[in-house]
């Protein structure tokens, strides 16, 4: 005969159970996307059809979302999350920089150093974005230091945050728009950008996170959506030739 006391320890080792499943999910479930992406530009050595601007949305919301954390407390799934994705887009600029510089061999290397806005990010060495992510790191975290103490402060890294990741398809839009077309960009990692961010949006609900986090999740599943449809236009009513040679990466795009 089961206890009453069985009974509720299996309760709990099932909502433990489920619990790390969400937690796991949560941590890697954002990185996923970008494999077949990854595996597309390795393939086709072209990286034209992705903007590394969104590497760059990525950097900059999971850096001022970790640094929030030191104001205000949110789950420790979400800053794994966070970490991880820094990683994951450090390593899909490196493959996007040695593609870029191979296929423009006799262009002008361009550097972080050199401080040139009209080639910002669009630089020849992998480094070169490393140097402006610790730079841009280092800033950030000392004007927290000095303003940690501010509710009004805190509450706008948050939002800043959660805002700049609800853009992070706002770059790839872009770049689609540009080309009058979405070749190149794997069309699996908007699917799973949808489903993701959904989950994501679902989770921020049921764990009452903070406020600036489900709202601007429901903005990224709206610019997902407007990926899709993309999509389905420039494949229903094409704006240009599609092209079966390996195109030279524009600075734009990337």
């Amino acid at each position: 005969m089961i206890t009453c006391i069985e009974c509720r320890r299996a309760a709990v080792d099932k909502s433990i159970h489920g619990s790390t499943i969400t937690a796991t999910a949560i941590i890697f479930g954002g990185v996923v996307p970008y494999v077949p992406q990854y595996r597309e530009i390795r393939r086709t050595q072209n990286a034209e059809g992705f903007s590394t601007y969104v590497c760059l949305v990525l950097l900059v919301a999971n850096i001022l979302r970790i640094l929030f954390r030191f104001g205000r407390y949110f789950e420790t799934p979400l800053l794994w999350q966070s970490i991880i994705m820094i990683v994951t887009m450090l390593v899909m600029l490196n493959l996007c920089t040695d593609v870029r510089v191979a296929a423009e061999l006799n262009t002008k290397r361009r550097s972080f150093t050199d401080f040139e806005w009209n080639y910002f990010w669009s630089w020849s060495r992998f480094v070169d974005y490393v140097q402006c992510v610790v730079a841009f790191t280092a800033v950030a975290a000392y004007v927290t230091y000095l303003l940690l103490d501010s509710d009004v402060f805190v509450e706008s890294l948050g939002f800043l945050a959660v805002f700049t990741e609800a853009m992070l398809g706002t770059p790839q839009l872009y770049c689609n728009y540009q080309n009058k077309s979405t070749e190149g960009m794997s069309i699996k990692m908007v699917l799973m950008w949808t489903s993701g961010d959904t989950f994501k949006t679902g989770y921020f609900l049921l764990t009452q996170a903070p406020v600036q986090f489900w709202i601007c999740g429901l903005l990224q599943v709206c610019v997902d959506v407007a990926i899709l449809f993309q999509v389905y236009y420039y494949s229903r009513y094409p704006q240009k030739p599609v092209s079966h040679t390996t195109h030279t990466t524009s600075a734009k795009a990337l």
